[in-house]
């Protein structure tokens, strides 16, 4: 069983988008997939047809009222298992802030109801808060969606650092698997810049032990489309709302690349393109203090 978090804490990146069509394209693909929302925004809930109203049992319930986990699951289809987010979720962080081992109870949780899928996908919500550190808790990979924007890229050292943190103290395992990018727009100079900044970032941490070593920049890039904008308002993946529609294509792609991942031990890398110049007044960069890894602060004092 794989369990991915896709995070990005910067919001409208389509990462909701992802995860809700990700997980329809792996199911259709045959894969056994449980969707957990752990955003209170509840997004990936509505865009699956379901209200997140606070009588139901959801994630806030697994969290904050010591529910079983599978009180809360909700078959979607004969593929696709959903446990919904609501309204409540947004005080959980509050709720939690006094409880022992807050950091894993989503972990416990899921260990406990010892349910049997090929992925378990967390929907993050857009903050590096309590809920997003018990995904990062449980996952085994991360997997990125984001803008080929300036700022989205700016955003990505603190994110990056924050896996690190966790992997580094509470989940060894924990790695970034891939950067998915999203609303791509091809012809765009700024989305070259990008993308090429992103390749020389992940091949130089290639021979560190860092948790983006083997990460990639997925081959699949998903395009704009207006059918992916439209689909959550009739409940559907896009995959159900137009299968012939670019976004359904592009989604399935990226599920093939997903399952893909396991049948090749070592990532394959496209040597980077040369650079472009960028305008002096704008500086595309990750923080190379991510680079090497930094000493604790006991490291420092001893």
């Amino acid at each position: 069983m794989r369990i991915i978090a896709l995070m990005n804490q910067k919001g409208g990146v389509g990462k909701t988008t992802t995860t809700v069509n990700l997980g329809a394209a792996l199911a259709e693909a045959g894969q056994r997939v449980c969707l957990i929302d752990l955003d209170p925004q509840a997004h990936l809930t509505i865009n699956y047809g379901v209200d997140p109203s606070p009588d139901i049992c959801s994630i806030y319930n697994v969290l904050c009222d010591d529910a079983p986990l599978r009180d809360a699951l909700r078959a979607i289809d004969d593929q696709i298992s959903l446990v919904p987010s609501s309204i409540d979720l947004a005080a959980a962080e509050v709720e939690l802030v006094t409880v022992l081992g807050r950091e894993i109870i989503l972990k416990e949780r899921v260990e406990q109801a010892n349910v049997d899928f090929d992925y378990i996908l967390l929907d993050c919500p857009p903050s590096l808060g309590l809920l997003t550190i018990n995904a990062l808790a449980m996952a085994d990979e991360v997997i990125i969606p984001m803008q080929p924007h300036f700022l989205a890229l700016q955003g990505v050292a603190k994110l990056l650092e924050t896996v690190k943190l966790v992997s580094k103290r509470m989940n060894p395992v924990l790695r970034i698997s891939g950067i998915v990018l999203t609303m791509f727009d091809g012809q765009a100079k700024l989305s070259t810049e990008v993308v090429n900044e992103l390749r020389s970032f992940i091949d130089a941490a290639e021979d560190k032990s860092l948790p983006w070593s083997n990460a990639r920049i997925f081959d699949t890039k998903i395009r704009r489309n207006i059918k992916l904008a439209e689909s959550p308002s009739f409940g559907k993946p896009i995959i159900s709302y137009d299968s012939a529609s670019n976004g359904a294509h592009d989604y399935r792609a990226l599920a093939r690349e997903v399952m893909g991942m396991l049948d090749r031990p070592a990532v394959t890398r496209t040597p980077p393109a040369p650079p472009t110049p960028v305008p002096a007044r704008v500086e595309i960069s990750i923080s190379q203090d991510l680079a090497e890894p930094q000493p604790s602060h006991d490291e420092v004092a001893a």
